[in-house]
């Protein structure tokens, strides 16, 4: 059996990845704080030019017809760069959530099409999160109510904005009444729904936060190398080094947990609980530990507004608790491990038996 990505899937995240290290600097991040929306419309564009929004949508709808496991390393390396937009949700959360109903509703099979095309902008809403992300600038608005899911203008909605630890984030608490014309679906569908679409979340958040790992280890690294003490690099201190060595292991280790997840999640979602949960805990560990141990590296130096550690740190913090925090995942992955036929084991990684 082969785990390996495709040559097709590495060769599309390179591309993406080569354009969002290019035009989203740390430089280019901060500058987006000093804009209105804190969101840069060309750069969006851009993205929708290179398909990213439309990988998810279905090929009827305009779109790539891709899936999740086709997304997860873009989704990780729009952390590697704190990627202000709202792109993980909008392609891995929003849309799939959209194409489940645009078969029986013509509603989402249009806002679908807009969406692949850069026409329209989504936010999405959910009970394991208090507030909702960009829904500033969103046309249209997800959001739950009991076991209901409705598709909101954003003109009939009240928005009150709420400050975050992480000042690209944009968070909106949303007043607003549900009603028959503005409900897209109800009772056990509307229950399955949603809980689908809190396993995407959180698997947005789990490959976010490693790309973040990645990348406060990386400016570690460089920083260490870089500043010189009594004549040579203060990275060449052992305690700096195993600093370093034990975020690299925490995030090689969350890595397959998060792949297996996309896997899960694309494949078997009847299974997909446990295996998100899992890459969500071992995510955020990995990224804490890396905001931890790169403060301490940098010193001093780490806890300026200039330092642009903090950019990623605190997007990290951030998160962390997104999408479900570290408590609720791991008592989804204590509820499975006390299953007794939970599937555990080598052979059943991928939800089953390896011949």
């Amino acid at each position: 059996m082969d785990f390996t990505f495709t040559d097709d899937q590495l060769l599309f995240c390179k591309s993406v990845q080569e354009f969002l290290q290019q035009e989203v600097t740390p430089a280019a991040v901060r500058k987006s704080w000093e804009l209105d929306t804190g969101r840069s419309d060309e750069r969006w564009q851009q993205l929708v030019n290179l398909g990213v929004t439309a990988m998810l949508v279905p090929e009827q709808f305009g779109g790539l017809g891709m899936n999740e496991l086709d997304f997860v390393l873009l989704a990780q390396a729009c952390g590697q760069v704190a990627l202000p937009e709202p792109l993980v949700e909008t392609a891995l959360v929003a849309t799939p959530l959209l194409a489940t109903l645009a078969q029986r509703d013509s509603r989402c099979a249009s806002l679908l099409e807009k969406i692949a095309t850069g026409e329209r902008k989504i936010a999405i809403g959910h009970a394991a999160n208090n507030l909702v992300c960009d829904a500033h600038v969103a046309d249209f608005l997800l959001l739950p109510s009991g076991n209901q899911i409705h598709l909101v203008p954003r003109d009939q909605v009240k928005l009150v904005a709420q400050a975050s630890v992480d000042p690209s984030r944009r968070l909106f608490a949303v007043e607003w009444s549900a009603n028959d014309e503005t409900c897209l679906v109800s009772g056990p569908e509307g229950v399955a729904l949603l809980a689908a679409t809190l396993n995407r979340g959180a698997l947005g958040a789990a490959a976010q936060l490693i790309g973040l790992a990645e990348a406060m280890v990386q400016m570690t690294v460089k920083y260490t190398s870089d500043r010189h003490q009594f004549g040579k690099p203060i990275g060449s201190n052992q305690a700096l080094k195993h600093h370093m060595a034990n975020c690299a292991v925490k995030i090689e280790f969350a890595k397959p947990t998060l792949y297996r997840a996309a896997y899960t999640v694309s494949k078997r979602p009847v299974h997909a609980d446990f295996a998100v949960s899992h890459a969500k805990v071992a995510a955020g560990e990995a990224a804490l530990l890396a905001a931890k141990n790169s403060i301490q590296s940098h010193g001093a130096m780490g806890y300026t507004w200039e330092c642009d550690l903090h950019i990623f740190m605190k997007r990290a913090w951030a998160l962390d608790k997104f999408w479900g925090h570290a408590g609720f995942h791991k008592s989804r992955l204590h509820q499975w491990l006390m299953n007794p036929n939970a599937k555990i084991g080598a052979d059943k990684t991928f939800g089953e038996q390896v011949a």
